[in-house]
């Protein structure tokens, strides 16, 4: 991919495939306007899917947030996104306590948070075969404001605690954890549908899914490869929708943009009926904007049928530091 914004040859597929670059008439070539419009992008990754050139937006606007994170804007940053700065940079609910080394569970941030009996039951059922359970944040919701030495920092953590624990593999939940951890941490990082089917673990769904791709997989679709041995009729896809509106932390910025995205889904899938996805991130965002329909794959797959907690997100994360 091409972080060379000077090769935009200015075609306007990425605006037409970008909710945000269409409302400011703007391609991801138009540098000067761009930078100043940083935090207002969602992250999804749609322009470098379509673009013909090869130009990687979504580093470009990594890259653009790092440059101001690391400039005189960091107070306003700090102050804008205070809460989720607050809560991240140093986990508060960090916990370690059940590491038995070799291998790990590491749910995430959210799916515990929406999820907490099917966790505890994932937890459990794991821990049969040796697999303990920590909680902690993966590091991405901090590196995505830019702030790039918090982000190795965070990474350095997690790798020194993988080193001192003889950890091997990490099983993740959270699509948006396995993709930012990648090759990163130099240990395997397999996701939970993996894991299930090597374990023999979880049930079949009877029927057709339909699935809402989170963005982080929708390059390579890992996840649905190994989603598709729990579904015993056809996968179909929701196409259209950009992103569930929580990426990049643009809704801040943009709601109305990311209330719109919610809005598609809504009109593709009758108030998201019959859709699931899974990323715990995406079912908070769509229920709490009254797509009722959309679940989450697990809770499916492990047979407790629970819906997204949003009412105590917060204070099921906060209890992940005493269980």
């Amino acid at each position: 991919m091409e972080n060379d914004l000077t090769k935009c040859i200015h075609c306007h597929k990425c605006r037409d495939n970008c909710g945000f670059l269409a409302k400011y008439g703007i391609d991801i070539g138009d540098t000067d306007k761009l930078r100043g419009l940083a935090y207002h992008c969602f992250l999804c990754g749609n322009c470098t899917e379509v673009c013909p050139v090869d130009i990687d937006g979504r580093q470009i606007i990594l890259d653009m947030r790092r440059e101001t994170a690391s400039g005189d804007k960091l107070n306003e940053i700090n102050k804008t996104y205070r809460g989720l700065i607050r809560e991240k940079k140093n986990y508060l609910y960090r916990n370690w306590r059940h590491v038995t080394g070799g291998c790990i569970y590491f749910p995430g941030c959210n799916f515990p948070s929406m999820y907490p009996k099917t966790n505890t039951l994932i937890s459990k059922k794991l821990a049969e075969h040796g697999i303990g359970t920590v909680y902690e944040c993966c590091g991405k919701p901090i590196a995505e404001l830019g702030m790039e030495s918090d982000e190795e920092r965070i990474l350095s953590e997690i790798r020194k605690r993988i080193e001192e624990e003889q950890i091997t593999e990490i099983v993740t939940a959270c699509p948006n954890c396995r993709g930012f951890f990648g090759e990163r941490l130099g240990v395997k990082i397999t996701g939970i549908f993996a894991k299930f089917s090597e374990l023999g673990l979880g049930r079949k769904i009877d029927g057709d899914v339909r699935i809402y791709v989170p963005c982080p997989d929708r390059k390579e679709k890992l996840w649905i490869d190994e989603i598709r041995p729990f579904v015993s009729g056809e996968i179909s896809f929701v196409g259209g929708v950009q992103c569930c509106g929580l990426g990049g932390s643009a809704i801040v910025k943009e709601p109305e943009l990311a209330d719109g995205f919610v809005d598609v889904l809504k009109e593709q899938c009758g108030d998201g009926g019959g859709v699931y996805t899974y990323c715990a991130s995406c079912i908070g965002r769509f229920r709490r904007s009254r797509a009722v329909g959309a679940g989450h794959l697990l809770a499916k797959v492990t047979g407790t049928e629970e819906r997204a907690d949003t009412a105590k997100s917060y204070v099921n994360r906060v209890l992940t530091k005493f269980k």
